[in-house]
């Protein structure tokens, strides 16, 4: 035994030989210095605290992503919503002769639909509130249309 280390024999399944060996040429190193940083760290005695930290910090990342996602998902619902009651409320038929015209409404319309989502967005009443309402029968004020 030379350098304080003892040799041992151990048995891996070929998928995880295979891992190893392919981590170790990616790592530049042996196999045998992998798997003694892996034993070293499962050993240790904060192996616990280190895994419990690292999985914190992946449930912290995880729900900051599904609160963007959420607002999202949230955005893309007003959106629709707004742009069909809107549209609904707003299309007339309309003669082809006055064309420079309704294109004159549409981008004045465009405009209106991006403020009031804006509104909507940071002020409210979020679409579901309102369905909720509708469902129940109850009067809902519509913050959206322009006087």
């Amino acid at each position: 035994m030379s350098g304080g280390h003892v040799k041992r024999s151990i048995r891996l399944p070929a998928n995880l030989s295979r891992r190893l060996a392919d981590h170790a040429l990616a790592r530049n190193t042996s196999q045998a210095a992998i798997i003694e940083a892996a034993l070293e760290s499962f050993l240790s005695p904060d192996a616990a605290e280190r895994l419990e930290a690292a999985l914190a910090r992946r449930l912290d990342r995880l729900a900051r992503d599904l609160g963007r996602l959420e607002w999202h998902v949230e955005l893309s619902n007003e959106t629709i919503a707004l742009f069909i009651r809107n549209w609904l409320n707003a299309m007339p038929a309309l003669p082809d002769s006055a064309r420079d015209e309704v294109r004159a409404q549409g981008r004045e319309r465009w405009e209106r639909f991006v403020e009031s989502l804006n509104r909507r967005m940071e002020l409210g009443p979020r679409f579901r509130n309102e369905i909720a309402q509708d469902k129940a029968g109850a009067p809902h004020l519509d913050r959206t249309r322009q006087p």
